[in-house]
């Protein structure tokens, strides 16, 4: 049985239902922490502590999501140089 013929068995509500799963997983596991990444990038020196408690707060939130994007993002400090 291939692909086209299983969805054409379910019904429209089901795809609807898996359709929003699909939106809500990608949005929690990718949009918002891929985002929360660049804000914290940009934002680390000049941070309020206000808004650093809310960033923590959110990668509290998002943690799936920044787990599965540490191993590929680099945010070292710049600034370093060679040591």
């Amino acid at each position: 049985m291939d692909f086209q013929a299983l969805l054409s068995q379910l019904p429209q509500e089901t795809l609807f239902v898996l359709l929003a799963y699909g939106a809500v997983l990608g949005t929690y596991l990718i949009a918002v922490p891929l985002a929360l990444y660049a804000w914290i990038n940009l934002r680390w020196y000049r941070m309020s502590k206000f808004e650093r408690l809310g960033v923590y707060g959110l990668v509290f939130l998002f943690f799936p999501g920044m787990i599965v994007f540490a191993p590929f993002i680099n945010l070292r400090l710049s600034g370093q140089g060679e040591v």
